[in-house]
């Protein structure tokens, strides 16, 4: 217990923990500052989403060639298709998974502390657990969400339906198949955004740990020694980009299989298995790895984004000691 609460105490020094916050500016500011995010790299999950989504005639086309070809069909406009439902819908699911994250963590952290493990492992370890169970309890609001975000980006590719907006879209999938039809791919997107959660969030608690130590510190450094502010930016993006990587490597195979699940039609309804087997026949094993260009810059590009406003804003948010 002597132990738990020594490396608590370190752990403090680094790290503003959910009781130290102030929930109200947490969500108010942070419901903003991710928004904004999601505005300057939405453009890329269209790509990314056109790409896997691509008929055989076309599995070959770059993600330039489909920002050309959505530009001259539809201007700015074609790389924002789906971008009002999925900012709207995103907010109370981001407002679940940030508190799932900080609580699970703190909690993962206490018992990570009774175990002789190195730094980066226990991070890794706390990190990942909590990224894991976040995405879990995040997925029930998203799925839907993502269903209807992702047939508006594909408006204009051959073969898809036709929507006037994301209202037409929950109306015709609900007449096509009930509620059941806005959780299609729902087993298919836990397992690929639980594990990529979780891989990306353990990346970085890793990365970031054994940054601090090629630097010279050793995480435990004393308030005197601390980094200045620019190096603590600096490796909070570093570590983004590390935990992007890895994420995207590992998990592209089953985003791919998501999205066609979640956003092609056909008489016969999809299946997993199905599914894996038309890409190997169409493309190969590199089938699997459709838009893993604009998958890994958008993990990379979001991570680095996201964890250096992440990190900011727990800063904003901290409460001011008495």
């Amino acid at each position: 217990m002597a132990a738990a609460a020594a490396e608590n105490h370190r752990i403090s020094q680094t790290e503003i923990g959910w009781d130290k916050l102030d929930k109200t500016k947490f969500f108010v500011v942070g419901g903003g500052l991710f928004s904004g995010v999601s505005t300057l790299l939405y453009p890329i999950s269209v790509v990314k989403t056109r790409m896997q989504v691509a008929t055989k005639g076309q599995m070959n086309i770059s993600g330039l060639a489909v920002v050309k070809g959505i530009l001259r069909q539809d201007g700015i406009r074609g790389l924002y298709r789906g971008f009002g439902t999925m900012i709207v819908g995103t907010i109370p699911s981001r407002m679940v998974f940030l508190t799932s994250l900080e609580t699970t963590k703190l909690a993962a952290l206490n018992i990570t502390a009774n175990f002789n493990l190195s730094e980066p492992t226990k991070a890794a370890v706390a990190n990942g657990i909590a990224g894991l169970v976040s995405s879990l309890l995040s997925q029930g609001i998203f799925v839907p969400i993502d269903v209807v975000s992702q047939r508006l980006m594909i408006q204009g590719t051959p073969e898809a339906t036709k929507y006037s907006g994301g209202i037409d879209v929950v109306q015709k999938v609900l007449k096509a198949d009930g509620v059941r039809g806005l959780y299609r791919g729902f087993g298919m997107s836990v397992i690929t955004y639980s594990p990529s959660s979780a891989v990306w969030w353990a990346s970085y608690g890793a990365s970031q740990r054994m940054i601090w130590k090629i630097l010279g510190y050793d995480w435990t450094y004393a308030e005197h020694d601390k980094p200045k502010p620019w190096q603590v930016v600096s490796v909070q993006a570093v570590g983004g980009i590390v935990a992007g990587s890895v994420a995207s490597v590992i998990t592209t195979p089953l985003d791919t299989v998501k999205t066609r699940l979640q956003v092609i039609d056909t008489i016969e309804k999809p299946t997993i298995y199905s599914t894996v087997k038309t890409l190997l026949k169409e493309d190969g094993p590199k089938g699997l790895y459709r838009g893993l260009g604009p998958r890994f810059l958008s993990m990379s590009a979001w991570g680095t984004c996201m964890i250096v406003s992440y990190e900011f804003l727990k800063r904003l948010s901290a409460k001011t000691e008495a």
